[in-house]
């Protein structure tokens, strides 16, 4: 069996990317192949926690846009991720993958709340841990709650799995066919070039703890184990320069 560069890890999907070409909503067909991929991790003995976004139901920005309160906006955007989070843990314990969905916002029918050492536990039990409802704060992406979380945990490295993107580039590829992709970065090099891979918030809090990222595609699949056996894939961004 190969052996896993890293031991435990956070695994950030969008919510995007769970819509498939659908543009909305949970595409079976890529759900299954997202659990299929943690599987095949866990499968190594890795720790791995999850956390998923919600922008395939709904987008806190879109709502404020519309005029609604943000706070109220950025609730409902917490509630779409945990509907994501049940729907990728049922897919995983169809595959006999142990798995826990906690959450930031307490909902005791369906979830466990977020306690640190509870999660830690769990993945010690080789459990995968979904975490939902962002931080559980307005106006905190779950960008920001996966590199909150991978510090909170001690996790080795965030795993950024993009829907139509391989790694992180000078441009949009799709629009500008001179966009040159990176194979490492520091986190001050994503912050000065303003690239979006995360905001600005997760970014600074992965620079400070010295947490890397690797932004890869996950449509290939089988990318998530190789990045966790440490091949050469996407972009790596560094703690520290």
């Amino acid at each position: 069996m190969a052996n896993p560069t890293y031991k435990r890890v956070v695994l950030k999907l969008s919510g995007e990317a769970l819509a498939g070409t659908d543009g909305f909503g949970i595409n079976p067909s890529v759900i299954k192949s997202i659990a299929k991929q943690v599987k095949e991790v866990a499968d190594l003995g890795v720790e791995v926690a999850v956390v998923v976004g919600g922008g395939n139901i709904w987008r806190g920005k879109v709502g404020s846009e519309m005029g609604m309160d943000r706070t109220s906006a950025d609730y409902m955007g917490m509630l779409a991720t945990v509907m994501n989070s049940l729907a990728l843990q049922d897919s995983l314990e169809q595959m006999d993958v142990e798995t826990r969905v906690q959450s930031s916002i307490d909902m005791r029918q369906i979830a466990e709340p977020y306690i640190r050492r509870r999660a830690i536990r769990h993945l010690e039990k080789k459990r995968v841990v979904i975490f939902a409802a962002g931080t559980g704060n307005p106006y905190f992406s779950t960008d920001t709650t996966a590199a909150l979380r991978a510090a909170e945990i001690e996790a080795e490295v965030i795993l950024m799995a993009k829907n139509n993107v391989d790694g992180v580039y000078s441009a949009d590829p799709k629009l500008d066919a001179n966009a040159v992709k990176y194979e490492q970065l520091s986190y001050l090099d994503v912050l000065k070039e303003g690239l979006g891979v995360m905001d600005s918030t997760a970014s600074s809090l992965c620079m400070d703890n010295d947490i890397p990222l690797i932004v890869f595609s996950f449509t290939e699949e089988g990318n998530v184990k190789r990045a966790v056996l440490g091949e050469q894939i996407g972009t790596l961004v560094r703690g520290k320069e």
